[in-house]
């Protein structure tokens, strides 16, 4: 392996492991010699058995397509991602400060409205949110908190700094992978984690537990649940595996009734039995064909009623989506100084507001060296990646722009940091981003790293697995310290 290191070059782009040809970065040198160091074909049974673990552990996810549903096998890639211990706690930092304010924004939305009365977000722009919901008008669920699982998606630039590119607060999903990211490394290559301290990710679901009993505080041992659509939702692996991991009750709408006394019960073999917390991996139009979408057959009539009344904790909460907005993103930075009285220690992405004229004006006549998103659209689904693109595409974007600005914001396009991918070239540098998951409650977790997606296509920006993105394990490397770190064994 050692040829295929020394002429690995990332090029121009900032690299996660290497500073520059033959130069790995500190806090990766350990891992990057042992790589050089394993004879070829030990390296392509470690890919091999990885593939194998995969299909044997039955992690998978599900694309969606015109030609029905189609079950894949989780596409990891065996080279793990490095970001240092120092470095990570200041982005950990930031990401708590984020997701106060932005539970503190939500609460304010559903209580009153003071930063839009204060000039801080326009009103219609939280209003036209399509995750703005009227019957939320008045809550305050526990702990004010109203998105509890946070996933938010990070990217480097060619500056080597780390900048929020979108918050998930409805139903992010992906930490499954995350967690067996780092199983799939300890099964193939066990003696790995001896070379570096790496922080520990496993202990994901007793926090996850914790932070929906703390939901419940009057209750010693509230029951919690794990609300899924079923079988045929792309992040069932998922919803199976958390629940399993953290001890929750997997269940569907169907299995679920709100009773007259407005508790929840679900069904069981002994009768009905009483649900205290439901962590729900359905979207708010679903949950509550009483007050919602009335064809929804995914949810359970009147737990919105069971809910306002304090008899079960929903997380997230619903409503909790009007922050999950690419617009309201852009207002992000104001939030944190209008609720905290900070400045903020993540950047966004320089942010164009197409509703603003000046910003549209801009937008408009620099379109094909941008990135265009709408509102409400995830998954990379719906967006213009201006130099990516055909002048047909351009154009299209640009009536689409004319005819609905408050829809539309552009950014820059970034060069996203690279990193050494299995390919079926050899090692080649790739994009990729993070998604960490920020647990918040009575008090705020964030995992170790996250869920690192890397681009497996040459030149694509495009990391989501459903569009052929692939995964890796992320390391949190420290030099010293007290934290709890991977245990390694002996080849």
């Amino acid at each position: 392996m050692k040829q295929e290191w020394n002429v690995y070059n990332p090029g121009t782009f900032y690299d996660e492991l290497v500073a520059a040809q033959h130069q790995p970065r500190k806090a990766s040198y350990k891992l990057v010699d042992f790589l050089r160091n394993l004879t070829r074909n030990r390296f392509s049974q470690c890919v091999r058995e990885s593939e194998a673990v995969i299909r044997e552990m039955g992690i998978t996810f599900t694309v969606y397509s015109d030609a029905g549903n189609i079950d894949r096998a989780w596409p990891f890639d065996i080279i793990p991602r490095v970001i240092p211990g120092t470095e990570w706690d200041r982005t950990e930092t930031g990401l708590k400060q984020r997701i106060r304010a932005l539970n503190m924004f939500i609460q304010d939305v559903y209580n009153g409205g003071q930063a839009i009365k204060d000039g801080v977000i326009p009103e219609d722009v939280v209003m036209q949110s399509k995750g703005y919901r009227e019957a939320c008008v008045g809550i305050t669920p526990p702990h004010g908190v109203w998105a509890n699982i946070c996933g938010s998606d990070l990217v480097r630039h060619s500056d080597g700094v780390m900048y929020v590119l979108e918050d998930n607060l409805r139903v992010p999903s992906g930490v499954a992978y995350m967690l067996e990211n780092r199983n799939i490394t300890k099964r193939v290559i066990p003696e790995i984690f001896n070379l570096l301290p790496v922080r520990v990710v496993r202990d994901y679901p007793s926090h996850l537990y914790e932070m929906l009993a703390s939901l419940r505080p009057e209750l010693e041992q509230p029951t919690i649940a794990l609300l899924t659509p079923g079988i045929y939702n792309s992040a069932y692996f998922e919803h199976a595996f958390l629940a399993q991991q953290a001890g929750l009750v997997l269940l569907e709408g169907a299995d679920l009734v709100v009773g007259k006394d407005d508790y929840v019960y679900m069904k069981t073999i002994n009768g009905l039995e009483r649900v205290d917390v439901i962590y729900r991996r359905i979207d708010d139009e679903f949950i509550d064909p009483e007050v919602f979408r009335e064809d929804s057959i995914l949810g359970i009539p009147g737990i919105m009623r069971a809910w306002k009344k304090g008899k079960v904790a929903i997380a997230n909460a619903p409503g909790c989506g009007v922050a999950d907005d690419k617009v309201i993103y852009a207002y992000v930075p104001d939030m944190i100084r209008y609720y905290l009285g900070e400045e903020p220690s993540l950047p966004n992405v320089p942010t164009w507001v197409c509703r603003r004229p000046e910003d549209r004006e801009y937008v408009l006549d620099h379109l094909p060296e941008l990135v265009v998103k709408p509102a409400n659209e995830s998954g990379g689904y719906g967006m213009l990646v201006g130099p990516h693109s055909t002048a047909e595409k351009v154009e299209e974007f640009r009536k689409l722009i004319q005819e609905n600005p408050n829809n539309y914001i552009a950014q820059p396009t970034l060069s996203l940091s690279v990193t050494p991918t299995v390919t079926d070239k050899g090692i080649a540098p790739r994009h990729l981003d993070l998604r960490p998951f920020i647990l918040s409650g009575k008090d705020i977790y964030v995992t170790p790293g996250g869920l690192t997606r890397v681009a497996l296509v040459e030149g694509s920006l495009v990391v989501n697995s459903s569009q052929g993105g692939g995964s890796k394990d992320t390391w949190i490397v420290d030099e010293y310290g007290t934290e709890e770190y991977e245990e390694g064994e002996d080849e």
